[in-house]
Protein backbone atom coordinates (compact mmCIF):
# COMPACT_ATOMS: atom_id res chain seq x y z
CA UNK A 1 0.00 0.00 0.00
CA UNK A 2 1.27 3.38 -1.03
CA UNK A 3 0.49 4.90 3.19
CA UNK A 4 2.19 1.52 4.22
CA UNK A 5 5.18 2.65 2.03
CA UNK A 6 5.28 5.95 3.53
CA UNK A 7 5.34 5.04 7.17
CA UNK A 8 8.42 2.92 6.40
CA UNK A 9 9.67 5.84 5.00
CA UNK A 10 9.03 7.67 7.60
CA UNK A 11 10.32 5.19 9.79
CA UNK A 12 13.38 4.68 7.77
CA UNK A 13 14.59 8.86 8.07
CA UNK A 14 13.22 8.59 11.59
CA UNK A 15 10.53 10.51 11.51
CA UNK A 16 7.04 10.26 12.61
CA UNK A 17 4.63 9.57 9.97
CA UNK A 18 2.40 12.59 9.94
CA UNK A 19 5.19 14.69 9.77
CA UNK A 20 6.23 13.35 6.77
CA UNK A 21 2.62 13.30 5.45
CA UNK A 22 2.69 16.98 5.77
CA UNK A 23 4.84 17.32 2.82
CA UNK A 24 1.64 16.53 0.71
CA UNK A 25 -1.61 19.01 0.73
CA UNK A 26 -4.30 17.05 1.67
CA UNK A 27 -7.98 16.57 0.26
CA UNK A 28 -9.68 15.14 3.42
CA UNK A 29 -8.81 13.10 6.93
CA UNK A 30 -7.98 9.85 7.28
CA UNK A 31 -10.54 7.72 7.66
CA UNK A 32 -11.49 6.38 11.42
CA UNK A 33 -13.34 3.46 12.55
CA UNK A 34 -16.75 3.80 14.62
CA UNK A 35 -16.43 4.78 17.93
CA UNK A 36 -12.73 6.23 17.25
CA UNK A 37 -9.25 5.03 16.28
CA UNK A 38 -7.22 4.86 13.28
CA UNK A 39 -7.56 2.79 10.04
CA UNK A 40 -4.99 0.71 9.58
CA UNK A 41 -6.37 0.25 5.93
CA UNK A 42 -6.22 3.84 5.62
CA UNK A 43 -4.70 4.36 1.53
CA UNK A 44 -3.89 7.19 -0.48
CA UNK A 45 -4.15 8.59 -3.70
CA UNK A 46 -1.29 10.97 -5.34
CA UNK A 47 -1.79 13.18 -8.00
CA UNK A 48 1.01 13.13 -10.77
CA UNK A 49 3.15 15.63 -8.55
CA UNK A 50 2.67 13.97 -5.33
CA UNK A 51 3.90 10.50 -6.99
CA UNK A 52 6.72 12.54 -8.06
CA UNK A 53 7.92 13.70 -4.91
CA UNK A 54 7.03 10.12 -3.27
CA UNK A 55 9.72 8.99 -5.89
CA UNK A 56 12.13 11.14 -5.19
CA UNK A 57 11.95 10.24 -1.03
CA UNK A 58 12.45 6.59 -2.31
CA UNK A 59 15.18 7.38 -4.88
CA UNK A 60 13.59 4.40 -6.44
CA UNK A 61 12.53 4.75 -10.53
CA UNK A 62 8.38 5.27 -10.85
CA UNK A 63 7.87 2.57 -12.93
CA UNK A 64 9.22 0.18 -10.34
CA UNK A 65 6.59 2.06 -7.69
CA UNK A 66 3.86 1.35 -10.12
CA UNK A 67 4.55 -2.56 -10.26
CA UNK A 68 4.79 -2.60 -6.51
CA UNK A 69 1.60 -0.43 -5.99
CA UNK A 70 -2.27 -1.49 -6.83
CA UNK A 71 -3.29 2.38 -5.77
CA UNK A 72 -0.52 3.86 -7.94
CA UNK A 73 -1.82 4.83 -10.75
CA UNK A 74 -5.50 5.43 -8.95
CA UNK A 75 -7.09 9.08 -9.91
CA UNK A 76 -9.49 10.57 -8.25
CA UNK A 77 -11.63 14.40 -9.30
CA UNK A 78 -9.90 15.68 -6.16
CA UNK A 79 -6.23 15.61 -7.49
CA UNK A 80 -7.33 17.16 -10.48
CA UNK A 81 -4.98 20.71 -9.16
CA UNK A 82 -2.28 22.29 -10.12
CA UNK A 83 0.17 20.28 -11.50
CA UNK A 84 2.92 21.43 -9.28
CA UNK A 85 1.06 20.94 -5.94
CA UNK A 86 2.20 17.20 -4.78
CA UNK A 87 -1.70 16.51 -3.45
CA UNK A 88 -3.11 13.35 -1.29
CA UNK A 89 -6.08 12.05 -0.91
CA UNK A 90 -6.97 9.41 1.84
CA UNK A 91 -9.50 6.39 0.94
CA UNK A 92 -10.22 2.98 2.18
CA UNK A 93 -8.13 0.70 0.67
CA UNK A 94 -10.42 -2.31 -0.16
CA UNK A 95 -12.25 0.28 -1.93
CA UNK A 96 -9.41 1.45 -4.26
CA UNK A 97 -7.65 -2.03 -5.11
CA UNK A 98 -8.90 -5.00 -3.32
CA UNK A 99 -8.62 -6.95 -0.04
CA UNK A 100 -5.85 -5.56 2.45
CA UNK A 101 -3.84 -7.90 5.21
CA UNK A 102 -0.97 -7.02 7.48
CA UNK A 103 2.68 -8.33 6.46
CA UNK A 104 4.73 -10.35 8.12
CA UNK A 105 6.68 -8.07 10.45
CA UNK A 106 9.40 -11.16 10.81
CA UNK A 107 9.26 -10.85 6.87
CA UNK A 108 9.95 -7.21 6.48
CA UNK A 109 12.84 -6.85 9.55
CA UNK A 110 14.47 -9.67 7.06
CA UNK A 111 14.00 -7.05 4.07
CA UNK A 112 14.51 -4.08 5.42
CA UNK A 113 16.02 -4.26 9.38
CA UNK A 114 12.91 -2.76 10.86
CA UNK A 115 10.18 -4.74 12.12
CA UNK A 116 7.27 -2.43 11.61
CA UNK A 117 3.84 -2.35 10.97
CA UNK A 118 3.30 -2.91 6.81
CA UNK A 119 -0.09 -3.22 5.10
CA UNK A 120 -0.59 -5.12 1.91
CA UNK A 121 -2.76 -5.71 -0.73
CA UNK A 122 -3.09 -9.64 -0.16
CA UNK A 123 -5.71 -12.25 -2.12
CA UNK A 124 -8.15 -13.74 0.58
CA UNK A 125 -6.34 -17.22 -0.87
CA UNK A 126 -2.76 -16.21 0.45
CA UNK A 127 -2.64 -15.20 3.58
CA UNK A 128 0.07 -17.37 4.80
CA UNK A 129 3.13 -16.27 5.86
CA UNK A 130 5.01 -20.17 4.87
CA UNK A 131 8.16 -19.37 5.93
CA UNK A 132 7.28 -17.98 9.46
CA UNK A 133 4.34 -20.17 10.24
CA UNK A 134 1.74 -17.17 10.45
CA UNK A 135 -1.91 -16.29 8.89
CA UNK A 136 -1.95 -12.39 8.44
CA UNK A 137 -5.12 -11.04 9.69
CA UNK A 138 -7.49 -8.46 7.36
CA UNK A 139 -6.45 -5.26 8.06
CA UNK A 140 -9.79 -3.37 7.85
CA UNK A 141 -10.97 -4.67 11.52
CA UNK A 142 -10.75 -2.84 14.80
CA UNK A 143 -8.99 -5.69 16.65
CA UNK A 144 -5.31 -5.63 17.92
CA UNK A 145 -3.95 -8.95 16.28
CA UNK A 146 -2.12 -8.71 13.27
CA UNK A 147 -1.37 -12.27 12.72
CA UNK A 148 -2.38 -15.84 13.98
CA UNK A 149 0.35 -18.09 15.18
CA UNK A 150 0.29 -21.41 12.96
CA UNK A 151 3.33 -23.52 13.68
CA UNK A 152 1.50 -26.23 15.88
CA UNK A 153 -0.99 -26.29 12.37
CA UNK A 154 1.12 -28.04 9.69
CA UNK A 155 -1.95 -28.35 7.50
CA UNK A 156 -2.73 -25.11 7.25
CA UNK A 157 0.72 -24.11 5.79
CA UNK A 158 1.00 -27.31 3.69
CA UNK A 159 -3.10 -25.88 2.65
CA UNK A 160 -0.95 -22.76 0.97
CA UNK A 161 1.25 -24.74 -0.88
CA UNK A 162 -1.40 -26.45 -2.26
CA UNK A 163 -3.36 -23.11 -3.55
CA UNK A 164 -0.57 -22.46 -5.39
CA UNK A 165 -1.53 -25.60 -7.65
CA UNK A 166 -4.89 -25.45 -7.38
CA UNK A 167 -4.35 -21.52 -9.19
CA UNK A 168 -2.55 -23.22 -11.89
CA UNK A 169 -5.13 -25.55 -12.28
CA UNK A 170 -8.18 -22.48 -12.58
CA UNK A 171 -5.86 -20.99 -15.03
CA UNK A 172 -5.67 -24.00 -17.16
CA UNK A 173 -9.34 -24.07 -17.18
CA UNK A 174 -10.09 -20.87 -17.96
CA UNK A 175 -11.24 -19.59 -14.32
CA UNK A 176 -9.96 -16.79 -12.26
CA UNK A 177 -8.25 -18.37 -9.10
CA UNK A 178 -9.52 -15.69 -6.46
CA UNK A 179 -13.09 -15.64 -8.07
CA UNK A 180 -12.82 -20.20 -7.30
CA UNK A 181 -11.83 -18.80 -4.10
CA UNK A 182 -14.10 -16.66 -3.45
CA UNK A 183 -16.71 -19.27 -3.94
CA UNK A 184 -15.04 -22.32 -2.20
CA UNK A 185 -14.49 -20.02 1.03
CA UNK A 186 -18.40 -19.39 0.98
CA UNK A 187 -19.23 -22.82 0.83
CA UNK A 188 -17.01 -23.65 3.83
CA UNK A 189 -17.90 -20.12 5.65
CA UNK A 190 -21.62 -21.47 5.25
CA UNK A 191 -20.96 -24.76 7.08
CA UNK A 192 -18.59 -23.17 9.64
CA UNK A 193 -22.02 -21.03 10.68
CA UNK A 194 -23.88 -24.78 10.99
CA UNK A 195 -21.02 -26.62 12.22
CA UNK A 196 -21.73 -25.86 16.30
CA UNK A 197 -24.57 -28.85 15.42
CA UNK A 198 -22.10 -31.23 13.34
CA UNK A 199 -21.03 -33.16 16.68
CA UNK A 200 -19.01 -35.35 14.48
CA UNK A 201 -16.69 -32.18 13.69
CA UNK A 202 -13.78 -32.48 15.65
CA UNK A 203 -11.01 -30.92 13.54
CA UNK A 204 -12.15 -27.30 13.22
CA UNK A 205 -12.55 -26.72 17.27
CA UNK A 206 -8.82 -28.10 17.37
CA UNK A 207 -7.45 -25.91 15.28
CA UNK A 208 -9.75 -23.13 16.68
CA UNK A 209 -8.08 -23.61 20.28
CA UNK A 210 -4.68 -23.76 18.64
CA UNK A 211 -4.98 -20.31 16.66
CA UNK A 212 -6.41 -19.11 19.96
CA UNK A 213 -3.11 -19.77 22.22
CA UNK A 214 -4.58 -23.18 23.70
CA UNK A 215 -8.23 -22.32 24.42
CA UNK A 216 -10.42 -20.29 22.78
CA UNK A 217 -13.54 -20.52 25.00
CA UNK A 218 -13.17 -17.52 27.13
CA UNK A 219 -13.73 -15.45 24.33
CA UNK A 220 -15.51 -18.31 21.97
CA UNK A 221 -17.87 -15.96 19.49
CA UNK A 222 -14.91 -13.86 18.84
CA UNK A 223 -12.10 -16.49 17.87
CA UNK A 224 -15.14 -17.66 15.91
CA UNK A 225 -14.61 -14.53 14.21
CA UNK A 226 -11.01 -13.55 14.04
CA UNK A 227 -10.12 -17.13 13.42
CA UNK A 228 -12.03 -18.53 10.99
CA UNK A 229 -10.39 -18.11 7.68
CA UNK A 230 -7.31 -19.53 9.27
CA UNK A 231 -9.04 -22.98 10.92
CA UNK A 232 -10.92 -23.26 7.33
CA UNK A 233 -8.09 -22.83 4.58
CA UNK A 234 -7.38 -25.77 4.01
CA UNK A 235 -10.94 -27.33 3.71
CA UNK A 236 -11.19 -23.95 1.31
CA UNK A 237 -8.24 -25.18 -0.73
CA UNK A 238 -9.77 -28.72 -1.26
CA UNK A 239 -13.33 -27.73 -2.70
CA UNK A 240 -11.58 -25.38 -4.62
CA UNK A 241 -10.16 -28.55 -5.89
CA UNK A 242 -13.28 -30.19 -5.89
CA UNK A 243 -14.60 -27.93 -7.90
CA UNK A 244 -12.60 -27.38 -10.74
CA UNK A 245 -12.27 -31.03 -11.33
CA UNK A 246 -14.29 -32.40 -14.32
CA UNK A 247 -14.74 -36.02 -12.68
CA UNK A 248 -16.74 -34.36 -9.49
CA UNK A 249 -18.78 -32.26 -12.02
CA UNK A 250 -19.60 -35.66 -14.29
CA UNK A 251 -21.08 -36.68 -10.43
CA UNK A 252 -23.22 -33.58 -10.55
CA UNK A 253 -24.19 -34.57 -13.64
CA UNK A 254 -25.13 -38.15 -12.76
CA UNK A 255 -27.07 -36.97 -10.01
CA UNK A 256 -29.56 -34.62 -11.70
CA UNK A 257 -30.62 -37.50 -14.01
CA UNK A 258 -28.22 -37.05 -17.00
CA UNK A 259 -30.58 -35.43 -19.29
CA UNK A 260 -34.11 -36.92 -17.45
CA UNK A 261 -33.85 -33.91 -15.06
CA UNK A 262 -34.69 -35.18 -11.51
CA UNK A 263 -34.16 -33.63 -8.04
CA UNK A 264 -31.21 -34.07 -6.87
CA UNK A 265 -30.66 -36.36 -4.09
CA UNK A 266 -29.36 -35.41 -0.39
CA UNK A 267 -26.87 -38.87 -1.00
CA UNK A 268 -25.97 -38.30 -4.27
CA UNK A 269 -22.75 -38.99 -5.63
CA UNK A 270 -20.77 -35.90 -5.68
CA UNK A 271 -21.44 -34.87 -2.19
CA UNK A 272 -20.54 -37.52 -1.08
CA UNK A 273 -17.89 -37.48 -2.95
CA UNK A 274 -16.95 -34.44 -1.54
CA UNK A 275 -16.79 -35.32 2.16
CA UNK A 276 -14.88 -37.60 1.46
CA UNK A 277 -12.27 -35.63 -0.19
CA UNK A 278 -12.50 -33.35 2.65
CA UNK A 279 -12.24 -36.52 4.99
CA UNK A 280 -15.66 -35.98 6.46
CA UNK A 281 -17.76 -38.72 5.12
CA UNK A 282 -20.88 -37.83 7.39
CA UNK A 283 -20.91 -34.13 5.37
CA UNK A 284 -22.18 -34.94 1.85
CA UNK A 285 -26.04 -35.36 2.88
CA UNK A 286 -25.27 -32.22 5.02
CA UNK A 287 -23.84 -30.36 2.42
CA UNK A 288 -26.79 -31.23 -0.21
CA UNK A 289 -29.01 -30.13 2.32
CA UNK A 290 -28.87 -27.06 1.85
CA UNK A 291 -30.79 -25.85 -1.21
CA UNK A 292 -30.42 -22.34 -1.27
CA UNK A 293 -26.80 -21.93 -1.03
CA UNK A 294 -23.60 -21.20 -2.81
CA UNK A 295 -22.57 -25.05 -3.34
CA UNK A 296 -26.33 -26.04 -5.16
CA UNK A 297 -26.16 -22.67 -6.75
CA UNK A 298 -23.04 -23.85 -8.37
CA UNK A 299 -24.35 -27.50 -9.24
CA UNK A 300 -26.98 -25.72 -10.97
CA UNK A 301 -24.60 -23.61 -13.63
CA UNK A 302 -22.92 -26.82 -13.84
CA UNK A 303 -25.92 -28.76 -14.61
CA UNK A 304 -27.41 -26.42 -16.82
CA UNK A 305 -24.38 -26.03 -18.92
CA UNK A 306 -24.11 -29.34 -19.67
CA UNK A 307 -28.11 -29.37 -20.57
CA UNK A 308 -27.24 -26.23 -22.31
CA UNK A 309 -29.97 -24.64 -21.11
CA UNK A 310 -28.29 -21.53 -20.17
CA UNK A 311 -28.36 -18.07 -22.21
CA UNK A 312 -25.55 -15.50 -23.28
CA UNK A 313 -22.84 -15.23 -21.55
CA UNK A 314 -23.33 -13.93 -18.03
CA UNK A 315 -23.80 -14.74 -14.49
CA UNK A 316 -26.58 -17.40 -15.00
CA UNK A 317 -24.40 -19.92 -16.77
CA UNK A 318 -20.79 -18.80 -15.29
CA UNK A 319 -19.89 -21.60 -12.41
CA UNK A 320 -18.04 -18.95 -10.80
CA UNK A 321 -20.60 -16.56 -10.57
CA UNK A 322 -21.04 -15.84 -6.61
CA UNK A 323 -24.42 -14.20 -5.45
CA UNK A 324 -23.86 -11.29 -2.80
CA UNK A 325 -25.91 -12.77 -0.30
CA UNK A 326 -23.46 -15.92 -0.73
CA UNK A 327 -20.74 -14.13 -0.51
CA UNK A 328 -18.56 -14.85 3.22
CA UNK A 329 -19.09 -12.45 5.60
CA UNK A 330 -15.77 -10.09 6.58
CA UNK A 331 -13.77 -10.65 9.49
CA UNK A 332 -14.77 -6.30 10.44
CA UNK A 333 -18.69 -6.98 9.75
CA UNK A 334 -19.12 -9.76 12.36
CA UNK A 335 -17.05 -8.18 14.97
CA UNK A 336 -19.24 -4.93 14.33
CA UNK A 337 -22.31 -7.00 14.50
CA UNK A 338 -20.74 -8.54 17.50
CA UNK A 339 -19.97 -5.61 19.32
CA UNK A 340 -23.58 -4.21 18.62
CA UNK A 341 -25.12 -7.52 19.84
CA UNK A 342 -23.24 -7.47 22.92
CA UNK A 343 -25.02 -4.89 23.99
CA UNK A 344 -28.64 -6.04 24.25
CA UNK A 345 -29.56 -9.09 26.79
CA UNK A 346 -29.63 -12.20 26.02
CA UNK A 347 -27.32 -12.01 23.11
CA UNK A 348 -24.18 -12.99 25.08
CA UNK A 349 -25.35 -16.68 25.35
CA UNK A 350 -24.28 -18.89 22.22
CA UNK A 351 -27.19 -20.81 20.55
CA UNK A 352 -25.79 -23.89 21.83
CA UNK A 353 -25.11 -23.06 25.15
CA UNK A 354 -28.55 -21.48 25.59
CA UNK A 355 -31.02 -24.05 23.52
CA UNK A 356 -30.99 -27.88 24.36
CA UNK A 357 -30.11 -30.17 22.28
CA UNK A 358 -33.76 -31.85 22.36
CA UNK A 359 -34.93 -28.31 21.37
CA UNK A 360 -32.70 -28.27 18.64
CA UNK A 361 -33.88 -31.67 17.28
CA UNK A 362 -37.02 -30.32 17.34
CA UNK A 363 -36.44 -27.01 15.22
CA UNK A 364 -34.41 -28.86 13.17
CA UNK A 365 -37.03 -31.71 12.32
CA UNK A 366 -39.86 -28.98 11.76
CA UNK A 367 -37.91 -26.91 9.65
CA UNK A 368 -37.03 -30.49 7.37
CA UNK A 369 -40.87 -31.21 7.90
CA UNK A 370 -41.85 -27.95 6.02
CA UNK A 371 -38.74 -27.96 3.75
CA UNK A 372 -39.99 -31.06 2.48
CA UNK A 373 -44.07 -30.89 1.91
CA UNK A 374 -42.78 -27.81 -0.14
CA UNK A 375 -40.59 -29.34 -2.43
CA UNK A 376 -43.47 -32.18 -2.73
CA UNK A 377 -45.68 -29.19 -4.37
CA UNK A 378 -42.91 -28.62 -7.37
CA UNK A 379 -43.99 -31.28 -9.66
CA UNK A 380 -48.17 -31.10 -9.09
CA UNK A 381 -48.78 -28.05 -11.23
CA UNK A 382 -50.41 -30.08 -14.34
CA UNK A 383 -53.72 -31.72 -14.76
CA UNK A 384 -57.12 -30.12 -14.45
CA UNK A 385 -57.35 -26.43 -13.01
CA UNK A 386 -59.68 -27.85 -9.87
CA UNK A 387 -57.33 -30.39 -9.16
CA UNK A 388 -54.01 -28.33 -8.92
CA UNK A 389 -55.61 -25.96 -7.04
CA UNK A 390 -56.69 -28.27 -4.44
CA UNK A 391 -53.84 -30.36 -3.96
CA UNK A 392 -50.96 -26.88 -4.58
CA UNK A 393 -53.77 -24.77 -1.52
CA UNK A 394 -53.68 -28.24 0.78
CA UNK A 395 -50.29 -28.65 0.23
CA UNK A 396 -49.43 -25.07 1.00
CA UNK A 397 -51.97 -24.84 3.70
CA UNK A 398 -50.02 -28.01 5.80
CA UNK A 399 -46.29 -26.12 4.63
CA UNK A 400 -47.56 -23.29 6.47
CA UNK A 401 -48.80 -24.59 10.00
CA UNK A 402 -45.14 -26.78 10.12
CA UNK A 403 -43.60 -23.53 9.20
CA UNK A 404 -45.78 -22.13 12.57
CA UNK A 405 -44.56 -24.63 14.36
CA UNK A 406 -40.79 -24.37 13.40
CA UNK A 407 -41.14 -20.61 14.34
CA UNK A 408 -43.04 -21.21 17.80
CA UNK A 409 -40.48 -23.45 18.85
CA UNK A 410 -37.74 -20.79 17.46
CA UNK A 411 -39.16 -17.97 19.51
CA UNK A 412 -39.73 -20.30 22.70
CA UNK A 413 -35.84 -21.42 22.49
CA UNK A 414 -35.00 -17.54 21.58
CA UNK A 415 -37.33 -16.31 25.09
CA UNK A 416 -36.16 -19.26 27.29
CA UNK A 417 -32.23 -18.32 26.23
CA UNK A 418 -32.70 -14.86 27.68
CA UNK A 419 -33.66 -12.57 24.38
CA UNK A 420 -36.55 -10.17 25.48
CA UNK A 421 -39.87 -10.99 24.24
CA UNK A 422 -40.03 -7.57 22.87
CA UNK A 423 -37.16 -8.01 20.08
CA UNK A 424 -38.20 -11.82 19.29
CA UNK A 425 -41.82 -10.39 18.25
CA UNK A 426 -40.50 -7.66 16.72
CA UNK A 427 -38.33 -10.83 14.25
CA UNK A 428 -42.04 -12.06 13.47
CA UNK A 429 -43.35 -9.34 12.94
CA UNK A 430 -46.40 -9.20 15.62
CA UNK A 431 -47.57 -7.76 18.88
CA UNK A 432 -45.16 -8.91 21.96
CA UNK A 433 -48.57 -9.70 24.13
CA UNK A 434 -49.96 -11.33 21.01
CA UNK A 435 -46.66 -13.57 21.04
CA UNK A 436 -46.76 -14.14 24.79
CA UNK A 437 -50.71 -15.60 24.47
CA UNK A 438 -49.48 -17.75 21.49
CA UNK A 439 -46.77 -19.01 23.14
CA UNK A 440 -48.62 -19.83 26.73
CA UNK A 441 -51.57 -21.36 24.56
CA UNK A 442 -49.49 -23.56 23.46
CA UNK A 443 -47.72 -24.57 27.06
CA UNK A 444 -44.04 -24.41 25.70
CA UNK A 445 -43.20 -20.74 26.91
CA UNK A 446 -41.27 -21.24 30.29
CA UNK A 447 -39.51 -18.00 30.96
CA UNK A 448 -39.22 -14.28 29.34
Amino acid sequence: MTSSLICRIASHYGMEAKVLRSCWKWRNYPPGHEGGGARADAEVLLNAAGRQLLVGMCGVEEDVLARALPSWAEEDAKLRVKADDPVGLWRIAGAVAGPVAFGCRLCTARRTGAAVRVVRYVPRGERVCVRHGRWLLDADANQPLEHLDLRRLPEVVAAQRRWTSVMRRAVRAGAEPERVFALARAVVALWWEQAFSWERETVWPRRLHQVAGGDAGGDLERWRIVGRDAVVFPDVVAVADALLDPGMADLVWVDSGAGRPRALPVDGLFCRRLGERLGREWLGPLAAADHGGPLVAWMGRVIRLRRGAGGPPGYDNDPWWLRQEHQAATMAGQLRVLGKEKKAPGSGTMWRAAVSAEQRRLITSAVDSAEEQLLQLRGVQSGPTADVARRLLRGLGHSAGLIENAWKRTAVAAVNGGVPLQEVAQWVNIPAEMLREMLTADGRESGG
